[in-house]
């Protein structure tokens, strides 16, 4: 889970996230425009207005006033000659015509750069003195393009406002309405099959979450009857074997002190008490995991797991000296572990044991420990152990020095009885196996 974690997993609420904020940006980006057309829209049509009011006003006060044709000359010529913005000629043609608007662009001579600029006129036609005149009004419209700026800037801080608004909902809605989605999950990972214990999800009123809760319920439920149905099979199996396996083994006992065997019988009889010996010892490891599981060994106590670990070696010694073995040591003493131990020892043992069945002749074993791991490697052949099947029941590491199949599951099982971790490595430089247990 948490190389998973560490990759480019992401939440499930950040993914919309990302989206949503996406589509705002896209959607406020075009909105500048947007804004900017009706801007311009709305000021060229109150450009207008303002233009034909001074028509109006214009014409309104040549028809309140009586100027004969030379004086209304020279006030036009003065008009014009100071007016900014506004043009009134007389109409060569003498044709009186529709008032129109029109959009220019041109240079601002009053402007102090003199740079183009955008205006909107207005040609409109009125009479003085009977004769038809025309009156052109402009006004700047440039206005509009400096607002674009503003425009873009208002919309980058509204876009930045929504983006926090919209983490900072994304946070309370994970924190609220996803609860009983963190709580459910919290309670699946701290469940334990072995352990038997039945869970018990909250009441939601969100019906995806409660719709999961129950399905979730019924298959934990249906899970801990099948195992307890399969655990409580393999414990009267073994259990039920115990007495005809040793019956059997005593007869064979008998049988080898007839005087009347021949060799070929002896021979068979022998093969015999060996494959019933091997299927003794898989109904005993069989109960010994069945017990495990039921977690039968409650009582714990601090032991000197250097001393089990020495008192170990010295037990084996004599299978270690069998195969010329080494064994190098790098043993912290006087470390102190809590736990039961009985079931520490069959760890120890049961890695050692794999240890020296799966060595080579004089090879060499590796023993290191420390308050925080032990280690146990040795020699083997050259080639890495499969990771999926080592730790399973009856998976047999090598075929030449055939097992029961169930050490290594034993061990597995007592370090998570404790909550330890044991992983696998190998050296192919040494050809060394190794197993690890972090505490």
């Amino acid at each position: 889970m948490e190389q998973a974690t560490n990759g480019k997993m992401t939440k499930l609420l950040n993914k919309p996230l990302r989206v949503f904020t996406i589509y705002a940006l896209l959607v406020l980006g075009a909105s500048i425009p947007v804004y900017y057309l009706i801007l311009d829209g709305v000021w060229i049509h109150e450009l207008d207005k303002h233009n034909r009011m001074i028509k109006r006003k214009i014409e309104g006060k040549f028809a309140e006033i009586t100027v004969n044709d030379t004086l209304l000359q020279q006030t036009l010529h003065l008009w014009n000659g100071v007016g900014a913005g506004t043009d009134l000629q007389s109409v060569s043609d003498g044709i009186l015509r529709k008032d129109s608007v029109y959009t220019v662009t041109r240079i601002n001579h009053f402007h102090a750069k003199e740079r183009e600029e955008r205006f909107r006129g207005l040609s409109a036609y009125f009479l003085i003195n009977g004769k038809p005149y025309r009156l052109t009004v402009e006004t700047n419209v440039e206005e509009t393009d400096e607002a674009i700026a503003d425009i873009a800037f208002v919309t980058v801080i509204f876009f930045v406002i929504l983006v926090l608004g919209f983490i900072l909902l994304n946070k309370k809605i994970a924190t609220k309405l996803w609860q009983p989605f963190y709580t459910t999950l919290n309670q699946i990972k701290g469940f334990d099959l072995s352990s038997q214990q039945e869970i018990t999800f909250e009441k939601t009123n969100i019906i995806e979450f409660e719709e999961l809760n129950q399905t979730l319920q019924k298959l934990i439920e249906k899970n801990i009857s099948s195992y307890q149905e399969q655990k409580e099979f393999t414990e009267n199996a073994s259990h039920e074997l115990q007495t005809p396996l040793a019956i059997i083994q005593s007869k064979l006992d008998l049988l080898l002190q007839s005087e009347y065997l021949t060799s070929q019988e002896s021979e068979i009889i022998e093969a015999t008490h060996k494959a019933l010996a091997r299927a003794s010892r898989i109904n005993k490891n069989l109960l010994l995991l069945s017990k495990i599981e039921n977690q039968q060994f409650i009582d714990t106590k601090t032991i000197n797991f250097s001393q089990l670990i020495n008192d170990s070696l010295d037990f084996l010694s004599e299978h270690i000296e069998w195969k010329n073995i080494t064994v190098e040591q790098q043993i912290e003493q006087d470390v102190m572990i809590e736990g039961n131990k009985f079931l520490l020892e069959v760890m120890v043992n049961n890695l050692l044991l794999n240890a020296i069945r799966h060595n080579i002749e004089n090879g060499k074993i590796k023993v290191a420990f420390s308050k925080s791991h032990f280690v146990i490697s040795n020699t083997g052949n050259s080639r890495s152990l499969n990771h999926n099947n080592l730790f399973k029941r009856f998976s047999s590491t090598s075929t030449e020095t055939p097992s029961s199949g169930l050490g290594l599951a034993i061990v597995k099982q007592i370090c998570n009885r404790y909550h330890w971790q044991i992983q696998y490595h190998f050296d192919q430089s040494q050809s060394l196996h190794g197993f690890l247990v972090n505490f």
